[in-house]
């Protein structure tokens, strides 16, 4: 999250020694825009990325227009990240319906794309209507020049994962295990079959926290113990995102048990109930050569990008970083 100046400089050291994107999320503190914006000025080559704008806070014609607006600042380096977040968020924070999720994605992808292009914005669809009928709206284009804005969804749910591979230039995922690929990737292919394409032809981005330790077990248990919040309150008993995704790789049961704990209260109980294998396989832990191996399941299940996630100081930060890009460079020959 990019907050100060501190993070900024940050960035801006990450740029040098190699990084190729910096992610800014929108939960419900900071916007991922405005951070962006001032990215724009400081950097010259890092990929500036939304991970992810909430679809549903602004309409997709404003969406288009923040994304034509950094594509014009940044020199063409602006990833728009679009999600749907949840309906806590939603209807908690933003007071918005958090209802038909896949089609106010299919078609925020779809206006988006038609503004960017610079062509007139006819839409009728069954989430939005622009411009509204019966209304003294007609349809416009965008004054400002055209310019193509790759378009990554969050996904998790199999028909989101369907639209994905249908539609964006690139998924960010979660709660993903290299070994279990194939319950993400699945629904990909068969959307971009329906496209007449490749998965492969999508930017695969998988956030990963990087730690180089060797006490491997202990950061383990640490990163297992931080899922106890994602598991037991991102979502409520009966819609949890990361849960069905955990549960379609066959951790049903754990999840179930560590969201009952959790929900009842016992929230220490619940950070003990998460399995370890949850840390060690959805991260990137240990030494350099067991992040190399590890590495090689995440190149083997297509991942392409990995959003790095580091703990510690600056200095710290930069220094897995740095070792992380050589580890990469090696695996990648």
């Amino acid at each position: 999250m990019v907050a100060g100046e501190d993070d900024v400089a940050f960035v801006v050291d990450a740029e040098r020694i190699g990084a190729s994107s910096v992610w800014v999320p929108e939960t419900w503190g900071h916007d991922a825009i405005s951070p962006l914006a001032y990215l724009a000025a400081r950097t010259t080559q890092i990929q500036l990325a939304t991970g992810i704008a909430q679809i549903g806070t602004r309409t997709p014609a404003m969406l288009a227009m923040t994304a034509m607006s950094m594509q014009a600042l940044s020199g063409g380096r602006f990833v728009l990240g679009l999600g749907t977040s949840g309906p806590q968020v939603m209807e908690g924070w933003h007071g918005v319906r958090f209802s038909s999720p896949i089609g106010a994605t299919r078609e925020t992808i779809g206006i988006v794309r038609t503004v960017a292009r610079g062509e007139r914005l006819d839409h009728a669809g069954d989430v939005y209507r622009v411009p509204l009928p019966d209304g003294p709206g007609r349809p416009m284009r965008s004054v400002a020049p055209a310019v193509g804005v790759p378009i990554y969804v969050a996904a998790l749910g199999p028909r989101n994962l369907e639209l994905t591979g249908e539609l964006a230039d690139g998924w960010i995922g979660n709660a993903f295990i290299p070994e279990h690929a194939d319950v993400f990737l699945q629904p990909m292919r068969a959307g971009a079959a329906r496209a007449g394409r490749d998965v492969s032809e999508l930017d695969i981005v998988m956030p990963v926290a990087v730690e180089v330790t060797d006490d491997v077990e202990e950061a383990a248990a640490r990163h297992a113990r931080g899922y106890a919040f994602t598991i037991g309150a991102m979502g409520s008993r009966t819609q949890n995102f990361y849960n069905a995704a955990f549960t379609r790789q066959g951790f049903g049961d754990d999840v179930r048990a560590v969201q009952d704990l959790w929900l009842d209260g016992r929230r220490d109980e619940a950070a003990a109930r998460v399995p370890l294998e949850l840390g060690v396989k959805t991260n990137l832990l240990g030494t350099p050569d067991m992040i190399a191996e590890r590495l090689q399941h995440y190149r083997a299940a297509g991942v392409t990008t990995l959003q790095a996630k580091l703990g510690g100081t600056r200095h710290e930060q930069l220094d897995t970083l740095a070792q992380l890009i050589d580890i990469v460079a090696e695996v990648s020959g």
